[in-house]
């Protein structure tokens, strides 16, 4: 999927706009494809301090149990606590990203998240103070089959690979350093991917790092639904499930306490449900629990750690 966008001629910020809108589409139609019985339902929502998005979500399919496919444009004033979070004085912010969690009903099919998101910082004469790009790409899964993880983390390297040969390591380590519930002795919630902050543009890079931006997106698909595909008949009963909701209730913790783009949102006064989409229909917490010695789900705690894939 390639845009025919000039640089020359449209703004950095309408081209991501639309770009995001684009790649909704795109990823909306290849998962309603392969679940083959459940349709996303759009819900347009606006911003009274300016913006708004839609929030796409899709739920009791034969594939997914639940997710959702959002875009959000959003602008104005910057909070107090966003201006505490940045350093900065008072200002006005524009940001337009995509984001997305897919929960499968199976629990051989990993949970994937991924992100794109573009930023801008004004003072409060409208110059353009600052602006980054961001997002990543991580999987989730309840079991490993590491020819699942290899193929994932292969189709982030090579998707970026023309923009240099550093970059997936460097965003793999932040990826691996990211998405961790510190709180639960440096346990990632599943085996990672990339993770990319605050790229900002130097002069002329403007198109590069949009293309870069572009190639992440556009990877997201290849990346994960094979994954989906080729484990989604796997036959599974209920101690998988419950293995399964154990594990989501790692990945609501980390979204409550840790994760800075759901921080972020309900602090810029964005939509609560379109935020909390991210959080699954079931997970649940026993106390002190371990995994059985030996078992399946003790062999799978070695992998919820930093692992080389490629």
């Amino acid at each position: 999927m390639t845009f025919p966008y000039n640089f020359y001629l449209v703004s950095i910020k309408e081209q991501f706009i639309q770009f995001v809108h684009d790649l909704q589409d795109t990823i909306c139609g290849g998962v309603e494809s392969m679940d083959g019985r459940a349709k996303f339902i759009e819900d347009k929502w606006d911003r009274p301090e300016g913006g708004g998005g839609k929030t796409r979500v899709i739920a009791n399919g034969n594939v997914f149990e639940k997710g959702g496919v959002n875009t959000s444009v959003v602008y104005g004033a910057l909070p107090a606590a966003m201006q505490q979070a940045f350093n900065v004085p008072e200002s006005d912010f524009f940001a337009c990203g995509l984001s997305l969690v897919i929960h499968p009903l199976n629990p051989y099919v990993p949970t994937v998240h991924a992100n794109w998101r573009y930023f801008e910082l004004y003072d409060k004469n409208g110059d353009r103070l600052d602006c980054w790009f961001g997002g990543g790409t991580d999987l989730t899964p309840y079991y490993i089959f590491e020819e699942d993880a290899r193929h994932f983390h292969n189709t982030l390297k090579n998707a970026i690979a023309p923009f240099g040969d550093d970059l997936y390591p460097k965003y793999k380590k932040q990826c691996d350093e990211y998405f961790v519930n510190k709180h639960r002795g440096d346990e990632m919630r599943g085996i990672g991917g990339v993770f990319y902050d605050y790229l900002r543009p130097k002069d002329g890079e403007e198109q590069k790092l949009f293309n870069f931006q572009q190639a992440n997106g556009n990877a997201f698909l290849p990346a994960y639904l094979p994954v989906a595909e080729k484990r989604k008949d796997t036959p599974y009963g209920d101690k998988e499930i419950e293995w399964q909701e154990i594990r989501r209730g790692r990945y609501v913790e980390f979204n409550l306490i840790h994760d800075r783009g759901t921080l972020f949102g309900l602090k810029t006064n964005g939509r609560t449900e379109s935020i909390l989409m991210s959080l699954p229909p079931r997970a649940r917490w026993y106390y002190d629990y371990h995994p059985a010695a030996g078992s399946p789900e003790a062999e799978m705690m070695k992998y919820y750690k930093p692992r080389e894939w490629v």
